[in-house]
């Protein structure tokens, strides 16, 4: 097993092998923080055409940050059993690079509670991504979204834990 594998069963699952939705009334509440990010490649004239906002849809990245932001709020009724949570904070960047041309997606979710925010800041993430493709797709379709993870954990029984 992976040394950033800690447990030794996969919590989603019970002892009959049943997927559940993991109780945790038990655990206690503390401050959670997630930090997730992905990237979008494209063609360098897709990139400009973002950057100088000449798209005919609009602001590209101030919609995909609202996307990303409502995403992460909408967890629960995307992941099956993932827990509703209450959000106290979301925070969205883009950046632009080139070679390869491409735009990086950094997702910032906090909580005060008993579970994890990874995958609300993953969703945001994964989400403020696909708006990119949504909005950019007409010129150019051969996009690919790449390199989604978590970067940062922060918080519960396994306090912080951060990519290296």
């Amino acid at each position: 097993m992976p040394n950033h594998m800690k447990e030794d069963h996969l919590t989603h699952f019970n002892a009959a092998g049943e997927a559940h939705m993991v109780d945790v009334a038990a655990k206690s509440t503390s401050a959670r923080l997630a930090i997730a990010t992905g990237e979008i490649h494209m063609q360098a004239a897709t990139l400009q055409l973002i950057r100088d906002g000449a798209l005919r849809k609009g602001d590209v990245l101030g919609v995909a940050r609202i996307a990303a932001i409502q995403a992460s709020k909408r967890t629960a009724e995307l992941i099956p059993l993932a827990h509703p949570l209450f959000l106290t904070g979301v925070e969205v960047h883009f950046s632009f690079h080139e070679n390869p041309s491409r735009i990086c997606c950094e997702a910032e979710v906090r909580c005060q509670g008993q579970t994890g925010v990874e995958m609300e800041a993953l969703t945001a993430v994964s989400v403020g991504l696909l708006t990119i493709y949504d909005m950019c797709k007409a010129v150019d379709r051969g996009m690919i979204l790449s390199k989604i993870g978590i970067t940062r954990k922060e918080g519960g029984k396994s306090g912080r834990w951060e990519r290296s």
